[in-house]
């Protein structure tokens, strides 16, 4: 699953919030009345429609009431989100730096670590692929880990394996290897990956053999389980510093985290 649009999320989100409202105020009610009903309460059948009538006719009179509640569900569904990924980015600390077999661009002793996880089939991977690679060469102190995340089908995996494999067989051609796959037309086909690794000078019956390692599905599968533990279902995602970041992300907001975590790190 790709990035959703901004405006969608934040519809699907009030839609969500106001399910969840509605929901809860009617496992309330139910919960109250069956109380009421447990301890025979004094309340009777009339003043119990008289209770609904009022809350009725106050919700219609002031229907803002009903987005002010969601509006205030949301913000503490959010908080509790940002809490829960603080929980898992302080407790996968290390892998985020950098596991056995993840290439890392940048500068490897950067004062502030930026991950990507991504899928080279995925549209919004490419669309930001320029400028994260434009803004970590600018700022000449960011550790880029690459996190393989092929969630878009079986080419997608192919091409997460041929990185991978670019990676194991040369170290120094992977980051030409990898910009150039998100920079191909098409849809990573078999032939396509082979006609770069060769552009790139990698020898490609060596690269082929390296992708059936199981080495290197150790690594997409480290890139999975660590962003199932994040949260993550979509690409791309980044977290930068302590922030998880989902989707993609401009040039003025990149550099501004990477402002805030160099900030709070020191």
């Amino acid at each position: 699953m790709t990035a959703q649009s901004p405006t969608t999320m934040r519809r699907f989100g009030v839609l969500t919030a106001l399910a969840v409202l509605f929901a809860s105020l009617a496992l309330s009610v139910q919960a109250q009345a069956q109380e009421q009903s447990e301890s025979q309460t004094s309340f009777g059948t009339e003043q119990t429609r008289d209770i609904e009538k009022i809350v009725h006719d106050y919700l219609l009179e002031h229907p803002e009431v009903i987005f002010e509640a969601a509006e205030i569900y949301q913000q503490r569904q959010k908080l509790a989100e940002e809490a829960r990924h603080q929980e898992a980015i302080t407790a996968y600390a290390g892998v985020l730096r950098g596991a056995p077999g993840d290439p890392v661009l940048g500068a490897p002793d950067g004062d502030v670590v930026l991950v990507e996880f991504f899928d080279y089939r995925c549209p919004y991977c490419r669309k930001v692929a320029d400028t994260l690679r434009e803004t970590v060469a600018e700022d000449g102190n960011v550790r880029l880990v690459m996190k393989e995340l092929p969630i878009l089908g079986p080419q997608s995996v192919k091409a997460a394996r041929a990185a991978l494999a670019a990676h194991k067989q040369d170290p120094a051609k992977y980051e030409a290897f990898h910009y150039a796959l998100m920079a191909a037309p098409g849809d990573m086909s078999d032939p396509q990956i082979r006609q770069i690794a060769r552009d790139i000078g990698l020898d490609v019956e060596q690269l082929e053999a390296d992708m059936q390692d199981p080495s290197v599905d150790e690594v997409i599968g480290r890139a999975h389980a660590l962003a199932q533990a994040l949260g993550i279902s979509g690409t791309p995602a980044f977290v930068i510093g302590n922030t998880l970041v989902p989707g993609a992300i401009d040039q003025a907001a990149l550099k501004r985290l990477i402002s805030q975590a160099r900030a709070k790190a020191s």
